[in-house]
C-alpha cells in the first residue's frame, strides 16, 4: 500500500519514515495554520537527500501557478501537493511550467459537496488527497488537523474518480486499518498520528505499518 508520512521536519525524520517503508514523504512549506513548516532551504536539503523510490511531496498554499512553479525550483521535490483550491486555468498552466511533477489536489472533505469539488478536479492531476481541513473559515485550515472527516464522501470519491486517491485526516495505528477497509483509498497520509510530543515516534510509526500490512 501506499503510504505518506507527512510533516517531515529534518533528514533525520525522513531517514526514520524511509526505513519504516514509507512511500513518500510530506514536506511542508509557509502554511495559514496548522503544525510542521520548514523553511524552504530545508525541504530542498531533505528532498536532495530523498532517493527512488521513496518521492517527496512539497506542501503548497500557493495558488498561482507561477509562484507555485518558482517555489517547485527551489524546492526540486518529485510531486506538489496543493493544500488550497487552485483554480482550473492555474492548474492547466502549472502542468506545462513543471512537466514530469506530480500534481497532487488536496480536497477537504467537508460534505456531498466534496464528491463533485474532487470530480471536477481530477481531469487535471495526477492524484487527489482527501483531507480534513477547512478552507472557508477566516484563517484557513488546509491540513494538519488530525481530524477525522466523513469517510462516506470519501469512499464515493475513490470509486467515481478515475486517478489515484490517498485518504488522510485524523489516521493513527488504531484506525488506519479501518479506514482502508471503508474508504479503499490507493494509499494513506499521516501527520500528526504518528507523532510524540512534536516528533515522529519510531514505535506509532511501527505500530501503523503492522496495522495496514
Amino acid at each position: 500500500m501506499f503510504v505518506k508520512v507527512c510533516c517531515i521536519a529534518d533528514i533525520e525524520e525522513a531517514q526514520l519514515a524511509i526505513s519504516a517503508g514509507t512511500s513518500a514523504i510530506g514536506l511542508v512549506s509557509a502554511m495559514p495554520s496548522g503544525p510542521g513548516p520548514i523553511p524552504e532551504e530545508r525541504i530542498a536539503e531533505i528532498a536532495a537527500a530523498v532517493r527512488a523510490p521513496t518521492e517527496s511531496f512539497l506542501l503548497t498554499a500557493l495558488v498561482e501557478a507561477e509562484a507555485i512553479a518558482a517555489q517547485h525550483r527551489r524546492c526540486r521535490t518529485t510531486a506538489i501537493q496543493l493544500v488550497d483550491d487552485v483554480p482550473e486555468p492555474e492548474l492547466r498552466r502549472l502542468r506545462q511550467l513543471a512537466p514530469g511533477v506530480k500534481l497532487v489536489q488536496v480536497i477537504h472533505v467537508t460534505g456531498a459537496e466534496s464528491v463533485d469539488e474532487a470530480l471536477a478536479k481530477a481531469p487535471f492531476v495526477d492524484t487527489l488527497l482527501l483531507d480534513s481541513g477547512n478552507p472557508r473559515r477566516a484563517v484557513k485550515e488546509l491540513g494538519g488537523t488530525g481530524r477525522v472527516h466523513d469517510w462516506n464522501h470519501s469512499r464515493s470519491i475513490c470509486e467515481k474518480a478515475r486517478i489515484p486517491v490517498l485518504l488522510a485526516g485524523g489516521l493513527n495505528p488504531g484506525n488506519a486499518r479501518a479506514a482502508f477497509e471503508r474508504v479503499r483509498p490507493a494509499g494513506l497520509d499521516v501527520c500528526s498520528g504518528l507523532r510524540l510530543n512534536g516528533r515522529l515516534d519510531a514505535g506509532k510509526l511501527r505500530d501503523f505499518f503492522h496495522a495496514i500490512h
